[in-house]
């Protein structure tokens, strides 16, 4: 069983056009992403993939592999697809092909062992993806934050940009999660993700996952004890991230 890490990024975000490239602490988000990915040990390979020559030529000055990918993908996990069948020829079944979102900067390499050991722990799970627990209304409350409902045994039921599941009163001890960007496959099932139809659920909330509880399921929770750790969706995102990084150890250990 191999390891195959992919971060997925593009210019033309609709929220915040230009964002991979946008500095924090002086080095771009996608530096932060690749260097902390990178702390992962157990990798075959760690590749950014994009459909923006500007980003491929920045990963060849960086050293970065990157893969070029079409345009017309609006999915990350569909770019992440054709990026692994462009990649790799001889790609086997039960190989973990690991998506971290390229606007992640906050990221851990404990995070990413966890999607992958729920996948080598559960047979059952053809997907899983990083959860992470929502400790204030306003969080819980924003579109921006993708809230995910699993039943008794972990299996993502449905992930939505509205407060889900519902509250009488807001209560962070009732544990609702969020999605925190890092998902990981086994090949085979990221194959019949890749060639099912964009769904209506994932449609309707501009969630890719929601292609999986459209069609059955298979995907599970990897949950992570909270700890602070943010999305960039927007410019005011990018603010909060350029104030909390510096409070973290990890981006002592870029080899830049």
């Amino acid at each position: 069983m191999r390891i195959f890490g992919y971060i997925p990024a593009r210019l033309a975000a609709s929220r915040f056009p230009g964002k991979p490239l946008k500095k924090i602490k002086h080095i771009t988000m996608l530096e932060h992403v690749y260097e902390r990915a990178k702390l992962y040990k157990k990798w075959n390979s760690l590749s950014v993939t994009t459909c923006d020559k500007e980003i491929i030529n920045f990963c060849n000055k960086k050293k970065y592999h990157s893969v070029l990918t079409s345009k017309k993908h609006e999915r990350c996990l569909d770019r992440v697809f054709e990026a692994v069948n462009k990649h790799h020829k001889k790609i086997k079944s039960g190989d973990i092909i690991v998506c971290v979102q390229g606007d992640e900067p906050m990221l851990r390499p404990e995070m990413i062992k966890s999607v992958v050991n729920t996948l080598k722990k559960n047979k059952k799970a053809g997907a899983s993806l990083l959860a992470i627990n929502i400790i204030s209304e306003k969080e819980f409350k924003n579109p921006d934050t993708v809230k995910v409902v699993n039943d008794l045994n972990g299996q993502v039921l449905y992930t939505s940009r509205s407060p889900i599941p519902f509250y009488k009163k807001f209560n962070k001890k009732s544990s609702p999660k969020r999605i925190g960007g890092i998902f990981a496959f086994r090949y085979h099932f990221l194959k019949k993700y890749s060639f099912l139809n964009p769904s209506p659920l994932e449609i309707t909330e501009s969630c890719d996952t929601n292609r999986l509880c459209d069609n059955g399921g298979g995907m599970f929770v990897s949950p992570v004890k909270y700890t602070n750790y943010y999305s960039v969706d927007s410019p005011k995102d990018l603010l909060k991230v350029r104030k909390e990084i510096i409070k973290t150890h990890l981006w002592k250990k870029y080899k830049i």
